[in-house]
């Protein structure tokens, strides 16, 4: 069982609210669901769609094919109608509307006026449009019930009873209308399931982790996190400030962390620019901060709500200076919640800059899981305070160490002076001018972490064929359309070739960017492999140029994609079969 929902309309209409009831529903039910949208940098009005993939068995990627069209205005069928499935329907109320369309393909509901009859309100035709959408597949209601009462508990039993109704309405005008639907739904392989998205997955992470302070300007698509934490702060005894800029943000941030919490920042490209300074603050103050970047394409204000691989060059040598930072980029919620809790770790243990490195197409996409393990959360205070101190005869805030690292003290926790400049310092943390000083710093800051800070990264995922003579390589966000054009790609058993057991297709996944692991094990599959496809959202190759500069290797074969768009399964597919012919 694999399904595919899109509801098309433009801004304004409940479009996000009818994908994000359904997913819910389907989630809670059991079963797997993938969600992605599409839409303007506009408040009303402009094409947006929001895309729902269900399925019995875990899915990671959206497909072209779509059997359920929820279409809000007329745009939706002219665009999307050719997409239907041989099973699938389009169903749209022709009296909002204003214009009926005949075809096999096409059921006219009127929400509208169902939702006025049975619910008492206009504002209830989207509420009868998610009714009828289960109708159609022929799920129970109990679920969509529970939701309902949650969401509108606040405002009284006449408002919850008005959309029940509305919503029996639509599941019984479907269920009675559509003599063509023949959706064959399985019964679920679990009894519910956890639905999230990239951005509630690295609040989530930082919460596990102990940040206790996040600022941030508002800027799509990282302002998710800043909604999440500020929903979260009271509960987790966490502050928020919503901050005038972005260059606040992050001094706000340096400065949390400097006075003893774990502290973290948020923005996108156009905010990350205005950060710069302060990161370079951070690293030669050495000071622990994480920053979440949520990457939209440029330049300047480019698509503001669409996404791009294209900031990781930027991520990588912004900041005047030389200093170590720790680049991870997951590429599912999963990911997102466990590196975003890494990232604090080696941030604080290295007292380094940490980023973790999304996009749109992450941010707002939602995936089902079972459960995160919390047991694989690791949290280590490795900061001075207190009774700390008794061991010290004194204190250096930045003292030379075998590792590079040196005791970080929490200001006003002890009778020692905690000192650390702007300017290059001694161990103390005064200013200083001279070059021997200069020389032991900058070993002490750069080149004694980089080797340890390696030893952390993680190798990337391989899935797919052990000795594959197809290597499909990507980051971040193209994971799970990656592994499902793996599965798609990959025959019952990978065909015999002379010299041995070799065949078949696989991908590598880099979640852990920079640095690279000190050992990469990878290189030998890449090596082996008769062709290796580097698989970006960006122009210019900007993960192949970084292998070729960490590693050596060079990509002979890529898949650019940069128009704003995720890849799509089917497409990925296509453009994988024309590279290997």
């Amino acid at each position: 069982m694999d399904y595919s929902i899109k509801i098309g309309g433009e801004a304004g209409q409940g479009i996000q609210t009818i994908g994000d009831t359904l997913a819910k529903v389907f989630s809670k039910t059991g079963y797997h669901v993938f969600t992605h949208q599409d839409y303007e940098s506009r408040i009303r009005g402009g094409h947006n769609f929001f895309q729902i993939r269900l399925s019995n068995k875990p899915i990671s990627a959206s497909r072209n094919k779509i059997d359920i069209l929820v279409a809000l205005d007329k745009e939706s069928i002219l665009l999307y109608k050719n997409e239907l499935s041989e099973q699938g329907i389009a169903i749209y109320d022709s009296s909002a509307l204003r214009q009926k369309y005949e075809g096999k393909k096409l059921l006219d509901v009127p929400f509208e006026t169902l939702a006025v009859e049975h619910g008492k309100d206009r504002i209830m035709a989207n509420t009868v449009a998610t009714g009828a959408v289960l109708g159609m597949l022929g799920l129970k209601l109990d679920i969509l019930f529970e939701i309902i009462n949650d969401i509108f508990r606040k405002k009284g039993e006449d408002v919850i009873k008005g959309n029940i109704n509305a919503v029996k309405a639509g599941y019984d005008f479907a269920s009675k209308n559509c003599t063509d639907c023949s959706f064959s739904i399985k019964e679920p392989a679990e009894e519910s399931l956890m639905l999230i998205n990239g951005v509630e997955a690295i609040g989530l992470g930082a919460i596990s982790s102990g940040c206790k302070f996040y600022s941030a300007y508002p800027m799509t698509p990282s302002t998710g996190i800043l909604n999440f934490m500020s929903e979260k702060a009271e509960g987790y005894g966490i502050v928020v400030e919503q901050a005038e800029d972005e260059i606040a943000a992050i001094n706000m941030t340096i400065g949390a962390s400097f006075a003893g919490v774990r502290a973290m920042t948020g923005t996108s490209g156009g905010g990350f620019a205005l950060m710069v300074e302060g990161l370079s603050l951070a690293g030669m103050t050495e000071t622990p901060v994480v920053i979440a970047l949520g990457q939209r394409p440029g330049p300047a204000t480019g698509f503001p709500t669409r996404t791009e691989q294209a900031e990781l060059m930027f991520v990588l040598h912004t900041a005047h200076g030389e200093f170590p930072r720790l680049v991870f980029a997951p590429g599912t919620p999963e990911q997102a919640f466990y590196l975003t809790n890494k990232a604090f770790d080696i941030a604080e243990r290295f007292q380094i800059p940490a980023f973790i490195l999304f996009d749109q197409y992450l941010a707002d996409s939602a995936w089902t899981f079972g459960r995160f393990d919390l047991s694989k959360i690791k949290y280590n205070d490795y900061r001075l305070r207190g009774n700390d101190f008794k061991k010290l005869g004194s204190y250096k805030r930045h003292a030379f160490t075998d590792t590079g690292v040196s005791p970080l003290a929490v200001p006003g926790d002890a009778r020692h002076v905690v000192v650390t400049d702007s300017d290059e310092h001694d161990e103390e943390g005064h200013i200083v001018e001279d070059a021997e000083t200069r020389i032991k710093m900058v070993q002490k800051r750069l080149l004694k972490k980089i080797p340890l800070i390696r030893q952390e990264m993680s190798q990337p995922i391989l899935y797919g064929a052990d000795k594959p003579d197809i290597v499909i390589v990507g980051w971040g966000s193209t994971y799970g359309v990656m592994k499902e054009a793996v599965d798609a790609l990959s025959p019952p058993r990978p065909p015999l070739i002379k010299g041995g057991q070799r065949g078949g297709i696989a991908m590598l996944h880099f979640s852990e960017i920079y640095p690279f692991p000190s050992s990469p094990k990878f290189l030998h599959i890449l090596n082996k492999a008769k062709k290796a496809i580097c698989i970006e959202n960006n122009a210019t190759g900007q993960f192949a140029r970084l292998m070729r500069e960490e590693t050596g290797y060079e990509f002979k074969y890529k898949i650019n994609k940069y128009d704003g768009r995720p890849f799509i399964i089917e497409d990925l597919i296509g453009e994988i079969n024309a590279v290997i012919g």
